[in-house]
């Protein structure tokens, strides 16, 4: 028990000290949160050598002395894969980190000189980053905390959109005869359950976001449980709320009402409380390209999702006491992953589109006084600008190497900067490539801007 005590100790009298901060990746699968925390490890171990930190102060001025991992706060959670992903890097041909299937966490110690140097002039001093990331399918069951199941089951609209009710077809036509006061058939249930879960599955492999329950697609050790056997309930706006309640307790609706609410207090509320309301900072990442490309449906579902996500949070400005006893987000980063696969023209493009669609929760932390930026940014770099001559004129391309092995050299078109309307989905002529990583000769990481999100995060902490 001393080590543990000693250690909570430490950080304690290190958080007053303003020289620790709780930095969480987050953002949607796909986004790139792997690729994210691999590039900001790697960039703040090559600090002062190979890395490319011109925007960051603290690099630019010779003052960051580099970052080594050092052992994590929490001893139960997974270390990062960092080692893991850099061997993907690294393989013949290079691939891509395997995803976040799971909880994962990883300690930094960051040594850097003080812009404003003590009296013995050589002083060094330490920030220990701790970096915490997650699944993306487990961040859309935060907004359940605000919603009993008759308001969950009408908020949930699977089948909306043609695309998307295709793929919950099956499930459409095992709970269209469910009466919600009959008794309860727990097999019956279960495999409901089992084909919305598929749905899920389906529509998050074709590129949909706003998925929930986040455990179906990812379930672990909850596999097979009746806590994972409950589906919105289709028809639930034509009872009263009095009259659910008359509902026996061995109903349909009273049998999964029951099966939310545990899942609701015993899976998701545990999982914010014990990790999400313990930040400081955060970074929002998100594959706005990926989207585009998949059409305005898909779009439009990453805009629901996101927006969900952004009100889940706790954010605010902090007090030392708050600091040490209530932290609370009080700096946030948003960035569009994966600006490599447009041409550098189009990057300003990318934020002006982020930032409509998040307008609206921008403008509410905005109002709390919660600094938030906007970025575009690609952790790992894996094209390189370039320009052709075509009938006398020069235009931008990228070059690149296509998954299966083959050189690209394209354009893929232009990223509108505004929310897409109707006709734009109709003219539009882009197609954003997927690019295999580049290979490499052990350094720095080749990136876009990651400087000036790192400065962002934890450059006011470098000082």
């Amino acid at each position: 028990m001393r080590q543990p005590l000693a250690r909570e100790l430490h950080d304690l009298l290190e958080r007053g000290r303003d020289r620790q901060l709780r930095l969480a990746v987050t953002g949607l699968s796909r986004s790139g949160k792997t690729a994210f925390l691999t590039s900001l490890v790697n960039q703040l171990r090559h600090a002062g050598l190979e890395a490319r930190l011109d925007l960051l102060p603290v690099a630019r001025e010779g003052r960051l002395l580099g970052a080594r991992r050092v052992s994590q706060q929490d001893l139960g959670v997974p270390r990062f894969p960092y080692d893991e992903a850099l061997a993907a890097l690294d393989d013949t041909p290079p691939r891509w980190p395997a995803p976040t299937r799971g909880i994962s966490e990883l300690r930094l110690a960051i040594r850097y000189r003080p812009a404003r140097p003590g009296l013995l002039g050589s002083e060094t001093r330490q920030l220990s980053l701790d970096l915490f990331d997650y699944p993306g399918e487990w961040l859309l069951d935060l907004p359940l905390l605000d919603l009993d199941y008759p308001d969950w089951s009408l908020d949930q609209q699977p089948t909306r959109g043609r695309a998307r009710a295709a793929l919950f077809e099956d499930w459409q036509a095992a709970v269209a005869g469910l009466d919600p006061a009959a008794e309860a058939d727990e097999a019956h249930l279960a495999e409901i359950a089992e084909r919305y879960a598929q749905g899920l599955r389906a529509a998050r492999d074709a590129g949909f976001a706003d998925l929930q329950p986040g455990r179906f697609l990812l379930p672990g050790d909850l596999a097979g449980a009746p806590v994972l056997q409950f589906f919105p309930l289709p028809g639930i706006e034509t009872f009263t709320a009095a009259a659910l309640e008359k509902l026996p307790p061995e109903s349909n609706y009273a049998t999964l009402a029951r099966r939310y609410r545990h899942y609701q207090q015993r899976i998701v509320k545990p999982f914010y409380r014990d990790h999400f309301r313990r930040f400081d900072r955060q970074i929002v990442l998100v594959d706005l390209l990926g989207a585009l490309n998949a059409g305005p449906e898909r779009f439009e579902d990453l805009s629901q999702a996101l927006c969900k996500l952004m009100q889940s949070f706790d954010y605010g400005k902090r007090s030392l006491i708050s600091r040490l006893f209530a932290p609370r987000i009080d700096r946030l980063a948003i960035a569009a992953t994966k600006a490599d696969h447009v041409t550098p023209d189009q990057h300003p493009r990318l934020v002006a589109l982020l930032e409509a669609l998040l307008a609206e929760p921008m403008k509410d932390l905005r109002f709390a006084n919660v600094p938030v930026h906007a970025f575009s940014l690609a952790a790992i770099r894996a094209s390189e600008s370039r320009e052709v001559a075509h009938q006398g004129r020069r235009s931008p391309a990228l070059r690149g190497i296509g998954q299966q092995g083959e050189t690209l050299l394209l354009y893929p078109g232009e990223v509108p900067d505004r929310l897409p309307d109707p006709g734009f989905w109709a003219r539009q002529g882009f197609d954003f490539p997927a690019f295999r990583p580049a290979p490499r000769d052990g350094g720095a990481l080749p990136h876009i801007r990651m400087d000036a999100v790192i400065d962002w995060l934890i450059g006011d902490k470098l000082q």
